[in-house]
């Protein structure tokens, strides 16, 4: 029973009561579903006692009928004129209705129906599936290989009717090449005897309409039953998700497949103390993660108390928030959900003062034109696809106040495989490290956006990523950093 659910709560996802969020988006809540385990089972057995004490009842009451009123009388006016005989028939039922409609019976079917409120919906299912896919997509797995969730996840594994359902899914949409792997894992595990409910007939059938559909017409309807048709493109289909990782730099820099920086480079690459804007007394540990443009890494920018605090004041706004993409601040579709963010400002804690303090202090800019901090919890394969920072979330802001001049990335947890911030067009490769921060411009001395800043946030693949961000912008930074009119700058 304990390995069934740990396998649902893996791979599924789950919506809590009437939330509009999707548990997935956010690995954070997706704790909470172990909870939400343990509660619902323990509501489904007080049930089911409820229940069979009731069923007992009503055996009984079915077995009085049918002792007293086994035999329709001849004369159903003439025996129902017994007053006797109506009075014991009144009765029964009367009791029979009171066992059915009683308050007992129905606050019990109130209480499951409410704790099943918990429990997922066919489309959280699919959220999951396309995350998983997501995830094959990105670092290259087979399901035979993703035997490293189990490894992490307390030796979970999944059956065949499992597996079967990921592989229609992702044939539902249209991710093709995964649906054939999935479906053959499905068969070999019930080649190798496992029990199902789905037949090896049916998979079969499935991986015959599937190549017929890769193969863009090879087979024919007559012929989709022959296990052996969907072999020929095996390969063909191998050798396409070998290669997916290495097309793009985007997806090379997050299974660390390209070389990012020369040797020659990195050894000019240094760490430093240096002391902030405001504040000669304090200083900071400061790390050149990348020459051009500088990317700027400071170690120990937060403590474990006030990443616990800052965790603890936007869990109730992310549990409350609507899935939005982090840098626009717009709803995003089903598709594409990854993560859920919230805002905090100043008012709300003193850490969050001080934190705006340090970054104003690193950054050498004024923050009073800054937007909130904004706190992301990223779910099961979250990612950010390549973005620019530099512009707001809608025109009027950004006719207003200027782009966003720099970004302050501060990590909150360790990502215990992917989550890395990479940046396409330079090749570099940053790593989430618990309570650091990154910096960098997204504008040039100039005003022009520095096209170099294009950046990414690679699939989380296991482990959870949290993250701050702070996006300072360029009105009122006039006599903070100098400007130029170079092309170059």
């Amino acid at each position: 029973m304990e390995v069934k659910w740990m396998i649902i709560l893996f791979w599924t996802c789950w919506s809590f009561c009437a939330a509009v969020n999707e548990f997935y988006s956010s690995t954070d809540h997706m704790t909470q579903l172990i909870d939400i385990k343990t509660q619902f089972a323990k509501s489904l057995d007080e049930s089911v006692e409820a229940l069979e004490s009731q069923a007992d009842l009503l055996r009984e009451a079915l077995n009085a009928l049918e002792d007293d009123f086994d035999d329709t009388p001849r004369d159903p006016e003439k025996f129902i004129s017994n007053p006797l005989a109506a009075f014991q028939l009144v009765r029964k039922l009367s009791q029979a209705r009171e066992l059915i409609e009683g308050r007992p019976t129905k606050d019990t079917l109130e209480s499951l129906r409410s704790a099943a409120q918990t429990l997922p919906r066919a489309e959280d299912v699919d959220g999951v599936v396309t995350a998983l896919v997501r995830l094959q997509e990105m670092y290259r797995l087979d399901p035979r290989n993703i035997s490293l969730f189990s490894e992490m996840n307390h030796n979970v594994t999944l059956d065949p009717d499992e597996t079967f359902h990921i592989a229609m899914i992702s044939s539902l949409n249209q991710r093709l090449q995964y649906a054939v792997l999935w479906m053959e894992e499905t068969l070999r595990k019930l080649n190798e005897g496992e029990e199902a409910g789905v037949t090896k007939e049916e998979v079969i059938y499935q991986l015959a309409s599937l190549s017929l559909q890769l193969s863009s017409g090879q087979a024919t309807e007559r012929n989709l039953l022959r296990p052996e048709l969907y072999s020929s493109i095996k390969e063909s289909i191998e050798t396409h998700i070998a290669q997916l990782s290495t097309d793009e730099s985007y997806e090379a820099l997050c299974t660390g497949s390209k070389l990012t920086m020369t040797p020659q480079r990195e050894r000019k690459l240094v760490c430093r103390y240096r002391t902030g804007r405001g504040n000669p007394l304090r200083t900071f540990k400061e790390e050149v993660e990348w020459d051009e443009p500088m990317i700027l890494r400071y170690h120990d920018f937060l403590s474990e108390g006030e990443i616990d605090t800052i965790k603890t004041l936007a869990r109730p706004k992310l549990s409350r928030a609507k899935v939005i993409d982090p840098v626009s601040g717009r709803k995003v579709s089903a598709a594409s959900r990854v993560s859920q963010s919230a805002w905090l400002s100043e008012q709300e804690d003193p850490v969050i003062s001080q934190l705006n303090q340090r970054i104003a202090g690193v950054s050498g800019l004024e923050l009073d034109t800054a937007e909130e901090l904004q706190i992301a919890n990223y779910g099961i394969g979250g990612q950010y696809e390549p973005h620019y920072d530099s512009k707001l979330r809608n025109d009027s802001d950004f006719q207003l106040r200027g782009g966003r001049i720099a970004t302050v990335l501060i990590y909150m947890s360790d990502v215990d495989i992917g989550g890395a911030t990479v940046f396409p067009d330079v090749g570099a490769a940053l790593q989430p490290k618990r309570g650091t921060a990154v910096l960098w411009f997204n504008l040039l001395r100039n005003g022009q956006e520095d096209a170099r800043t294009l950046h990414a946030a690679c699939p989380v693949f296991v482990g959870s990523k949290w993250v701050a961000n702070k996006w300072i912008l360029a009105h009122g930074q006039e006599f903070r950093r100098r400007c130029s009119t170079a092309e170059s700058d």
